[in-house]
């Protein structure tokens, strides 16, 4: 196609060998001991493939990786997975879904939409409920609590008269232990609700890593018991959420929100508060795609074989938004994604060029769909290998090495098939034991990242390559919760460090080596570098004048 066609760069004509890109997921740049910060996984771990090439690759950057770098609101929003992948294959940044919804919501199109005009139509027509299920906090990566009170008072002033809750904890992208904050904000909500004549209360819950939020196909059980929880309301019951917080974290000690058990709420006679019944409406109000599709697919599709769902309540289902455009999935929802069309890999392909990329199952998408501009198809058969390595099912904390030799083992054989000219590989070890909080776990992921960096410098070396290193996003540089005022560690109400489970606003790395490297360096016109300028990188590497509409090249030749 005519509009995929790129020009021939006339300075440089593509590195000789194979171009191999390597995302650290989660492995930002932050200060260590040295510093005064102890609990940076990154500077703790023995890393002699990163450290040496820290300091002497021949192009060595800095990229900002969060706020309106990767299309998110502010500054103050962490970057993560999805948006960071997004931006390194679309070459451009576009506006994420924290932003699209925050804007749909205050501009109030979206409850003129379509989507949710049918919504509050089909709940009054029936007297049913309207149940709003997903992750309840101010993360802002998944969905934040401002969306989901938005939600809850314009349903109670549309006419809606019973409004459940099925609430997620996170304490993965917040502090690990905040639960019972949010929850309060909005039980106050709800007992004002009651003033328009609005029953509403939370009727369901448990931890984002316990149930419902599965993604990639890894764990189908935790959705199996989320619909158990929500739908069919079988579980352990309490009086109200805040009993049952109180209640699970006294019987474990130390156990942090994402991991809470299941609870269901029952009523005075000792029934669910909130099963959801034929002829109520359902808003999943998470706006990221990854862990919303399984749920999603459990509410809407009919033949449905993953698991018994018992019984399937016809209910209005819609999705905070559209999470997989390819699948269709779900079919209805209120905001519009993202449209990220012409991406680096589509023209990779328009121009002969072919691909592979890998990774373990829990970042499998990230090198895919969202590599793809939220796409989960491949755009050509022939030209495209997607390799995907299956994660076990089983606390990353416990196994840290995760898939990471497996995976680095797919790249190895790729390189040695001398078949690519691009490869992309995620190591999913930074982020997804980062997220577990535990500082030793967090040091052995590191070091096992590390070791497959040099095996892969090693063979880039063997092959006559180039070689990119670089991270989505930060995560287990900062292990300890600090203080963005004063730059101190925070100190829970007992005197303790709180222990830091989400993403980071750090800078990540971007380190160019390999045969053609040094013939390359900074491009003084980038005066912010970030992940969107990663794509035009990639063409000029291999040859191609990078599109008019792309964020310029981090690189240029050396005069």
């Amino acid at each position: 196609m005519d509009d995929f066609k790129l020009a021939p760069n006339p300075h440089f004509h593509g590195v000789s060998g194979p171009l191999l890109l390597v995302i650290m997921d989660g492995v930002g740049l932050y200060r260590g001991r040295a510093e005064g910060y102890p609990a940076n996984a990154v500077d703790l771990a023995a890393t002699p493939n990163l450290d040496r090439l820290l300091a002497a690759a021949p192009v060595r950057l800095k990229l900002e990786a969060h706020g309106p770098a990767v299309g998110l609101p502010d500054e103050g929003d962490m970057g993560n997975s999805e948006v960071g992948h997004n931006a390194m294959g679309a070459g451009r940044i576009f506006a994420q879904g924290a932003k699209l919804v925050a804007d749909a919501i205050e501009s109030g199109a979206i409850f003129e939409g379509a989507a949710w005009r049918r919504m509050v139509s089909e709940v009054r027509a029936s007297g049913g409920a309207l149940h709003l299920l997903g992750l309840v906090s101010d993360g802002n990566v998944h969905s934040h609590i401002d969306h989901v009170v938005a939600l809850a008072e314009r349903a109670a002033a549309e006419g809606i008269k019973r409004i459940r809750l099925h609430a997620l904890a996170d304490g993965r992208d917040v502090d690990p232990v905040s639960f019972h904050l949010y929850v309060e904000r909005l039980e106050r909500v709800f007992r004002d609700l009651e003033g328009v004549g609005c029953d509403a209360a939370i009727a369901s819950g448990g931890g984002r890593m316990t149930i419902t939020m599965d993604r990639y196909n890894a764990n189908w059980e935790m959705v199996r018991l989320g619909w158990e929880t929500h739908v069919l309301g079988r579980g352990r019951g309490f009086a109200d959420a805040m009993e049952a917080i109180t209640t699970l974290r006294r019987e474990q000690p130390g156990i942090i929100d994402q991991d809470l058990p299941p609870f269901v709420i029952h009523d005075r006679e000792g029934r669910p508060l909130g099963r959801i019944e034929d002829g109520d409406g359902v808003v999943f109000f998470n706006f990221r795609g990854d862990r919303a599709i399984e749920i999603s697919r459990a509410f809407t599709e009919e033949s449905f074989e993953r698991f018994d769902r018992v019984r399937w309540p016809r209910v209005t289902y819609a999705g905070m938004m559209e999470y997989d455009g390819d699948l269709g999935i779900p079919p209805l929802y209120l905001v519009q994604p993202p449209a990220i069309s012409k991406t680096v890999s589509e023209y990779l392909v328009h121009n002969g060029v072919a691909q592979l990329a890998t990774a373990e199952t829990q970042k499998f998408g990230h090198v895919t769909y969202f590599w793809n501009g939220n796409n989960s198809e491949k755009f050509d058969q022939e030209l495209e290998d997607w390799i995907e390595v299956p994660s076990d099912v089983i606390p990353f904390e416990n196994a840290p090495a995760m898939k990471a030799h497996e995976v680095c083992r797919v790249v190895l054989e790729g390189l040695e098939a001398d078949r690519y000219r691009f490869l992309r590989v995620n190591f999913a070890n930074g982020d997804m034991v980062g997220h577990t909080g535990v500082l030793e776990a967090a040091i052995e992921a590191m070091e096992t990242v590390d070791s497959c960096l040099g095996l892969l410098e090693e063979k880039i070396a063997t092959v006559g390559g180039t070689m990119i290193v670089t991270a989505d996003h930060g995560n287990l540089d900062m292990m300890l919760e600090v203080d963005r005022k004063t730059g101190e560690i925070k100190l829970g109400t007992d005197g303790i460090p709180v222990v830091k489970t989400s993403h980071t606003l750090s800078p990540v790395p971007w380190l160019l080596t390999g045969r053609d490297a040094e013939g390359f360096e900074a491009n003084p016109a980038v005066e912010r570098p970030g992940l969107g300028n990663v794509a035009a990188t990639l063409l000029l590497l291999l040859g191609f004048q990078p599109p008019a509409d792309y964020l310029p090249p981090l690189i240029v030749r050396r005069s």
